[in-house]
């Protein structure tokens, strides 16, 4: 089954494109319910999840991961692409420019409620370590989408560095010169914590994101002339066409990584 599934933020705070007709999926997961929007009118399984909810009501720390994780696996998803309004951590990088994600800095591996990042709460016959043999970002499926959106990616600047840093608040100045230093492009609140459980479900995973503001610090921002509905507005915008794209014609990848358990 060539189920492809996309996790959609901020960016969307009512709704999909009006060309997309979505039927709700609700899910009973070990970690709660969870609702799915499975998109029609295309010729194979395709699902929208909406992290904050739909409408919009869900703050980054508020959100489900693990039921939203499971949800996705018992909808036989095989390649997930998670999305991102994210801040800039580099001058050179344009906002509002759709940058796929080849890398994640997330050193303290937890989610926003201090608890391991991580489907293995207890122990079990089924858990195991995730062993990263290509990353937590399939390489393919980067390769698929730079296809893909050959004429919509930055072609200076195609793939970045993503670091998570959790929310609700924002970051100090302090903090994203940190976060430069250590190498990442971008940063946001959310989609990690996403890509990590996703990988621990072997499911392969991309990351897609758009800058809505410059998050360096000193530096001259035109954010600051939009107010955030309409920057997110600017990355929604551009970021629509790939994700429409992959939706109708992206295809499954083969799971690189693996679990490692002790039989």
């Amino acid at each position: 089954m060539s189920t492809v599934a996309v996790i959609l933020g901020s960016a969307y705070l009512k709704e999909m494109p009006e060309e997309l007709s979505l039927s709700v999926e609700r899910y009973n997961t070990p970690w709660g319910d969870q609702i799915l929007h499975r998109v029609k009118g295309i010729d194979r399984e395709a699902y929208i999840l909406f992290r904050h909810g739909l409408p919009h009501r869900l703050l980054p720390n508020q959100i489900n991961y693990r039921a939203q994780a499971h949800a996705l696996k018992l909808a036989g998803c095989k390649a997930l692409l998670v999305t991102s309004s994210v801040g800039v951590l580099d001058p050179e990088i344009p906002l509002f420019q759709p940058l796929l994600v080849n890398d994640i800095l997330m050193p303290d591996n937890r989610l926003p409620d201090g608890s391991a990042c991580t489907m293995y709460r207890e122990p079990s016959e089924n858990h195991g370590h995730l062993v990263l043999s290509e990353g937590l970002l399939s390489i393919e499926l980067n390769r698929q989408l730079q296809s893909l959106g050959e004429e919509i990616l930055d072609r200076t600047q195609p793939e970045v560095v993503f670091a998570y840093v959790g929310g609700p608040r924002g970051k100090s100045s302090a903090e994203n010169r940190y976060w430069s230093k250590m190498g990442a492009k971008v940063n946001s609140m959310t989609l990690a914590p996403e890509v990590v459980l996703a990988n621990e479900l072997e499911i392969p995973c991309a990351g897609l994101v758009a800058g809505h503001k410059y998050s360096v610090p000193d530096h001259d921002n035109p954010q600051s002339k939009l107010d955030v509905t309409e920057s997110l507005d600017r990355c929604r915008e551009s970021m629509e066409e790939l994700i429409l794209k992959f939706l109708r014609e992206g295809e499954p990848v083969p799971f690189a990584n693996h679990i490692y358990r002790f039989d």
